[in-house]
C-alpha cells in the first residue's frame, strides 16, 4: 500500500514537471505579468535616439512602414545626441511627457565618437544613463525596449567583406542591463552586421546615406536603408515580446518607398 502512494506521488510530480516546462516562456523572451495581452487602445510606439534611428537617414521611417492599424510610433530620435547629451537638453522628459506605451532606446554612436563632454564611457557612464532612460520609462508606467546600435560599415582593409565594430562596448553594456533589468532587448548590432557581412560592400552602398561631398555615409541610411533595417528592428522586437505581433504586418506599408519595398523583401 504504502508502494503504491509512493509511486502515485511521483507519478504527480512528474506531470507537473511536465506541464511547467510545456508552458515556461521561450529563451530570449521578457514575460510580464502584465504585458502578457495588449490594451484595448492603438498601442503608442516613442523612440529615443541618435541619428541611426530617427526619421530622416535612420530606421525609424522604416519601422513605421511595417505598422498595422493596431499602432502609431512618434520618432523622438535626433542627430549628433549621445545618451547624456540627449538627458542634458531635456529631450528625454519631452518624449517621457508622450505617455507612450513602449520605448524604444537606441544610443551608443554620438556615446562613442563625441569630441566633447557628451562622450560617455561604455563601461560606466554609459551603463548610468541607459539605465536612467529605463529606470524613467517604468517610473511613467511604460515599458522600455533597449536596441542596440545599428552597425557602422567600417569595412577591414585586408577584407572587405569584414566590419570591424568600435561600437562593441557600448553594445555589450546594453546586453547586460537587459539582462540586470530584465528588459528585452532588440540586438539590432549583431544583426545589422551580420546582414552587412553577408551582403558585402559593395551592396550595402545601395543602402547608405550619401554625403554631400558624393561620399557613401557609412553610419546612416537611405530610403532603401531604412526599411530594411526597420525590417530587422521590427522581426527582434517581435521575437522579444511576442504579444506586439498586431501591431505589425509582414511587408511594409504600400505607400512607402516602392525600391525599398522590393530590397526589404529580398534581403533575409
Amino acid at each position: 500500500m504504502r508502494c503504491k502512494k509512493i509511486i502515485g506521488l511521483a507519478l504527480t510530480v512528474c506531470i507537473l514537471i511536465a506541464f511547467a516546462t510545456k508552458n515556461a516562456p521561450a529563451a530570449g523572451t521578457v514575460q510580464d505579468s502584465n504585458s502578457a495581452k495588449l490594451p484595448d487602445h492603438k498601442i503608442h510606439f516613442v523612440i529615443v535616439g541618435d541619428t541611426t534611428a530617427k526619421d530622416r537617414q535612420g530606421w525609424g521611417p522604416g519601422f513605421k512602414s511595417f505598422l498595422t492599424d493596431r499602432a502609431e510610433c512618434t520618432n523622438m530620435a535626433v542627430g549628433g545626441r549621445s545618451s547624456k547629451k540627449f538627458i542634458d537638453e531635456g529631450r528625454l522628459t519631452k518624449a517621457l511627457a508622450l505617455k507612450g506605451d513602449y520605448y524604444l532606446i537606441q544610443f551608443g554612436h554620438n556615446d562613442e565618437s563625441a569630441k566633447d563632454a557628451s562622450k560617455t564611457d561604455p563601461n560606466t557612464t554609459y551603463r548610468e544613463f541607459v539605465a536612467k532612460y529605463i529606470d524613467e520609462t517604468r517610473a511613467i508606467g511604460a515599458k522600455p525596449i533597449l536596441v542596440t546600435s545599428l552597425v557602422r560599415r567600417q569595412w577591414n582593409t585586408t577584407d572587405s567583406n569584414k566590419i570591424n565594430s568600435v561600437l562593441t562596448p557600448y553594445v555589450e553594456a546594453v546586453k547586460l542591463l537587459a539582462k540586470e533589468k530584465n528588459v528585452p532587448l532588440v540586438d539590432l548590432h549583431a544583426r545589422s552586421k551580420e546582414l552587412c557581412e553577408q551582403l558585402g560592400k559593395e551592396k550595402c552602398n545601395e543602402l547608405s546615406a550619401v554625403k554631400d561631398n558624393g561620399q557613401i555615409d557609412n553610419s546612416h541610411l537611405n530610403d532603401k536603408g531604412s526599411v530594411v533595417f526597420g525590417k530587422i528592428v521590427v522581426e527582434e522586437l517581435v521575437k522579444a515580446v511576442p504579444e506586439l505581433k498586431p501591431c505589425f504586418r509582414s511587408e511594409p506599408a504600400a505607400d512607402a518607398n516602392s525600391t525599398a519595398k522590393v530590397s526589404a523583401g529580398s534581403v533575409h
